[in-house]
């Protein structure tokens, strides 16, 4: 089968799927938003790869703005139109696209379908949700309009696809609540590119080389947006100076907040990086102690911080601040792979990053039940049995609306 897999963020466990795709035969084209800074996968063809991988980094005339709305919506416009025209050039039996723009998604699908192709919706969150929430904020009734459109918009995909991939079960249930059919939503859970991350030694070469192979470090590596709150990174700096350091491998508007608050108030525990390469992360990951991700209340309920998955496979006990009924939540907490915090109970943080900090056998428990969890949850053989599965089910409804059409 000829298939699309496009991942706008080119996040490392989507480029995984389409390897894994492409060793049983099938002929797969994974495109990326090449202008977008956040981590990424190993995006190019290798020796070892089968010669059915190929990979297209999407890119834009101009640099791509997040911080203006107006601009950045006028960007996912264009960008969309260019993997349009990429699917249609390319003409793949099945497309499979998430993480993407709504108005970019809008333009994927509308060319999936003119070109003849089954349409699969990888629902990695609600960004009309997101923006409604955001523009809320801001803009008060008027913003509330806007969200309202980027959600028509999104609902109106959801129709138009022959399956939804969600990552959640309470994903499913906003997708029933939108009217699609339960038949054609499948729960297919995100996971770690457990085949590329192994537990390494902390005193490692890129440990050594940033200097922090003898400290003990809490360690938060992925995007930083304001969802994320950098603030609660701020406070755990101040509150373990002299006994921690905080390392943060980042990009994201969020990274600024954290280089203002270490200048006007002499935070020099704050180790500030920016994204490294993938091939270095199992290092990066391996410097840590104690690895730590956050999510804001308001995104806690469209938005799961995959980078929890890496923490797993990395084996590194984890410090999440996120709302109880986020997946990442129950997922830890279940699981007893670190320590779980409502985010918006500052204190509460601090004490477990303490806690963790203090107590070797927690930190060592929790990290091989995480990577216990990996194990039994992350082999790439039989994720991707389920995404066929979804596959085979897109094909069967795109023919039988081909029939009726």
């Amino acid at each position: 089968m000829k298939i699309l897999v496009h991942d706008y963020a080119g996040h490392p466990f989507q480029v995984n799927l389409s390897r894994e795709l492409a060793s049983r035969g099938h002929q797969v084209t994974h495109a990326y938003f090449h202008g977008d800074h956040g981590p990424k996968g190993r995006l190019v063809h290798s020796s070892s790869d089968p010669s059915s991988l190929f990979f297209e980094g999407v890119k834009l005339p101009r640099p791509y703005d997040k911080k203006s709305f107006v601009r950045r919506r006028f960007d996912d416009v264009t960008y969309g139109k260019a993997v349009a025209k990429l699917v249609m050039s390319l003409r793949p039996d099945l497309v499979i696209s998430g993480n993407t723009p709504t108005e970019a998604q809008t333009a994927i699908v509308k060319a999936s379908r003119k070109c003849g192709a089954a349409f699969v919706f990888w629902v990695q969150d609600f960004y009309s949700i997101a923006v409604s929430k955001l523009l809320r904020k801001k803009m008060g009734l008027i913003g509330a309009g806007i969200g309202t459109y980027y959600s028509v918009l999104e609902r109106r995909q959801f129709a138009n696809s022959d399956a939804i991939v969600v990552i959640t079960d309470s994903f499913a249930d906003v997708a029933r609540k939108w009217g699609s059919a339960g038949e054609k939503i499948f729960t297919i859970e995100n996971w770690g590119a457990l085949n590329e991350i192994s537990p390494l030694p902390k005193n490692n070469d890129w440990a050594r080389r940033h200097g922090l192979s003898d400290t003990f470090n809490f360690l938060y590596s992925g995007t930083l947006a304001l969802k994320h709150n950098p603030q609660l990174l701020i406070d755990l700096a101040r509150d373990v100076k002299g006994r921690a350091k905080v390392v943060v491998v980042s990009q994201g508007v969020g990274v600024s907040e954290l280089e203002r608050a270490k200048r006007e108030h002499g935070i020099d525990n704050l180790i500030l990086l920016p994204l490294q390469s993938f091939s270095d992360l199992p290092k990066v990951l391996a410097t840590s102690d104690v690895t730590v991700a956050t999510i804001e209340p308001d995104a806690g309920m469209f938005s799961v911080p995959s980078k929890v998955q890496s923490y797993f496979c990395a084996q590194r006990p984890v410090l999440l601040a996120a709302p109880g009924e986020n997946l990442a939540s129950q997922v830890v907490s279940r699981n007893g792979a670190g320590l779980v915090v409502d985010p918006t109970d500052r204190e509460g943080f601090l004490r477990s990053a303490v806690q963790l900090m203090e107590d070797h056998t927690l930190r060592n428990a929790a990290a091989k039940s995480g990577r216990k969890f990996a194990l039994e949850n992350y082999d790439i053989k039989r994720v991707t049995d389920r995404f066929e599965g979804v596959f085979e089910y897109a094909n069967r409804a795109r023919n039988s609306r081909k029939g009726t059409s």
